[in-house]
């Protein structure tokens, strides 16, 4: 009589495993990928950084009303002058600072040496100490630094480009030219058909997130390091 032959038995695949896996799988890649991406502080600094300066180029005065021939006589004294300054700086506070922007930037461009230097200089800061986080430590060649000894080599290498470089002799003087550029101006503009806002906050424009995130941000800061 002959033997049945034994029914074979197929492998059936566990859908719940199989589920599991992959919702782990996807779990690990974005993690690897939120872990990769920038950290929510500097996230937060360049959302700042970005609607204010969206807000102080919405407030800026018309070009057209800063170069208006028609406005401009020579001061009768110093005392007019340093008036004029005054006024046509509270009016034409977001114009000032973009000429100051474009007069630095103009300078940094046409050093392209310094522009590197400052670049990577910022650069260290943002990513070795301001926005990393204190859990890991920093290890650069092999070597594991501190918070105080990285803080040290920031401010030693801050020092040196600054002054030891052609970085310093350009920021000041692209500088001066900026300054000397908006005190001419703004000494020879009449300031008579100016409307100021009662409501403008003097901090209004440019750089005026540094004083909303000193307050926000600093403690955080400093007890994260302390």
């Amino acid at each position: 009589m002959a033997t049945a032959s034994p029914t074979p038995v197929l492998p059936i695949s566990n859908p719940q495993t199989t589920t599991t896996t992959i919702a782990a799988t996807t779990t690990d890649t974005q993690q690897t990928i939120t872990g990769v991406g920038p950290t929510p502080a500097l996230r937060s600094f360049i959302n700042r950084v970005s609607e204010t300066v969206q807000g102080g180029l919405s407030n800026r005065r018309p070009w057209a009303e800063l170069v208006d021939r028609s406005a401009f006589a020579k001061p009768e004294s110093v005392s007019d002058a340093t008036l004029r300054i005054r006024k046509n700086y509270s009016y034409f506070r977001t114009n000032y600072l973009s000429l100051l922007a474009v007069v630095l930037a103009f300078s940094l461009i046409t050093n392209p040496f310094s522009l590197i230097l400052l670049t990577g200089l910022l650069a260290a800061w943002l990513f070795l100490y301001l926005f990393r986080p204190s859990d890991p430590p920093l290890v650069l060649f092999g070597r594991q630094f501190s918070e105080r000894e990285t803080l040290g080599v920031l401010i030693v290498s801050t020092v040196v480009v600054i002054f030891l470089t052609s970085v310093g002799s350009v920021l000041v003087s692209a500088l001066m030219i900026g300054l000397a550029i908006v005190c001419t101006h703004a000494a020879f503009r009449v300031p008579e058909d100016l409307f100021l806002d009662d409501q403008e906050s003097p901090a209004t424009g440019f750089l005026s997130f540094l004083a909303g995130a000193a307050p926000t941000s600093g403690p955080a800061a400093v007890s994260a390091r302390v």
